[in-house]
């Protein structure tokens, strides 16, 4: 096994993982840094449940992951967006824009089968694991050092290119010296998988409060994934409610739009954090997905945005032909996300924040934003195309749609 190569990802989650699949594409020898043994998943791939944009289903489907899901995702054919305590509401349908579905929604769980599953095909992929990234070394005749720790002990890897993957408490952004912003917006996301009298229809119905988004998912299993949105000092209350009050609690927030709310499985608890890098690439390393931007779940970009970032930097490698972590490369990676990066953190992070004010004179001024988005089709056509993930410059795969 040699420990060199073009280019080492540090962190084998969502986009950890997509990216190494992306990379093998390109012809590239990746190594891929990963806590968990073989035969298990990182915690991240649990019973949550992720919001694929439109774009990133086209990119997925590219990949070939989109075809090694165990069960069918869920077609997201219209939004519903209202605010408790404010008039309005805003109903968007895929329908209206020529489209099938906005998105798809998936188990987390499901999909990180599908990622394994096809990172078993990839045969330029050197998996260490589990292994910890233990820190950076110097650069030396273009490649960087790279010591990670596994049940060998103490190695070190080079490589062209190290790429951060490793989530919010990115010890490669430690490592790189990059410090982070932080906003705590006191809230906590509860996720859980709910039935309801009426299976979905393709429906998404969110609904804004003053402690955060509330969100029914239509999945395709016949369920609904749920997200709640509470106040953090509420959070031990939420978490002891039996069954009954749970369900009682989430009906009168959503009301009776999606039905009668019948059964609820466990439920996930997630503080609402937000953390951004100052910078985003050091000498031959680069940080995406979490470990560049953590941001409020509304609008479910998170990962859709970290999936732009990986196909961005996969097509720039490819374009280039040449050394990965060249500086000159580096920068343009940088100039190329930057529009989507700053829009996207700006959408959701102020949409947060406004939704999320009690403040009474904001009331009449959401509802009013909320009857003329309504009615407005070019701000409509603006929301679309960012719920659809096609902002900006996006990455040639998120456009294609290949079956």
């Amino acid at each position: 096994m040699s420990d060199l190569h073009d280019v080492v990802i540090v962190g084998g989650g969502l986009v950890g993982a997509s990216l190494a699949i992306a990379l093998d594409r390109l012809g590239l020898d990746v190594g891929l840094v990963e806590a968990t043994p073989a035969g298990a998943l990182p915690a991240v791939f649990d019973q949550r449940n992720l919001s694929f944009a439109a774009a990133t289903v086209n990119a997925l489907t590219a990949l070939g992951v989109m075809q090694r899901l165990q069960g069918p995702p869920g077609p997201i054919r219209r939004i519903h967006v209202s605010r408790a305590g404010d008039f309005g509401r805003v109903l968007l349908d895929a329908g209206d824009y020529g489209r099938d579905a906005f998105g798809q929604v998936v188990v987390a769980r499901d999909f990180g089968h599908a990622l394994e599953a096809r990172l078993g095909d990839l045969q330029r992929l050197t998996r260490y694991r589990p292994a910890t990234f233990v820190g950076l070394g110097d650069c030396a005749d273009g490649r960087r050092e790279v010591r990670i720790a596994d049940a060998s002990g103490e190695r070190r890897l080079r490589a062209r290119l190290v790429v951060g993957a490793d989530g919010t408490r990115s010890a490669v952004r430690q490592a790189l010296g990059i410090e982070a912003s932080e906003h705590d917006y006191l809230q906590t996301l509860f996720v859980a998988r709910v039935r309801t009298a009426k299976a979905p229809d393709g429906t998404a119905w969110e609904r804004f409060t003053d402690t955060g988004p509330t969100a029914l998912l239509p999945r395709g299993d016949r369920h609904y994934g749920l997200v709640h949105g509470v106040a953090r000092d509420a959070v031990d209350a939420v978490q002891a409610l039996d069954d009954s009050a749970w369900l009682q609690r989430v009906q009168a927030v959503l009301g009776w739009r999606a039905g009668r709310l019948l059964e609820s499985g466990p439920r996930s608890a997630y503080p609402l954090i937000q953390v951004l890098a100052r910078h985003l690439v050091g000498e031959r390393a680069l940080l995406l997905g979490n470990a560049a931007q953590t941001i409020h779940p509304l609008g479910a970009q998170g990962f859709n945005l970290g999936l732009r970032d990986a196909l961005t930097l996969a097509e720039l490698i490819g374009d280039a032909a040449r050394d990965p972590g060249a500086d000159d490369l580096l920068q343009a990676y940088v100039q190329r996300r930057a529009p989507d990066r700053e829009q996207t953190l700006a959408f959701s992070d102020g949409l947060a924040r406004l939704t999320g004010n009690p403040a009474p004179l904001l009331r009449p001024l959401r509802s009013l934003g909320l009857v003329v988005a309504a009615q407005a089709a070019p701000l409509q056509s603006f929301l679309v195309g960012g719920a659809m993930g096609f902002r900006g410059q996006v990455p040639a795969l998120c456009r294609s749609q290949v079956q």
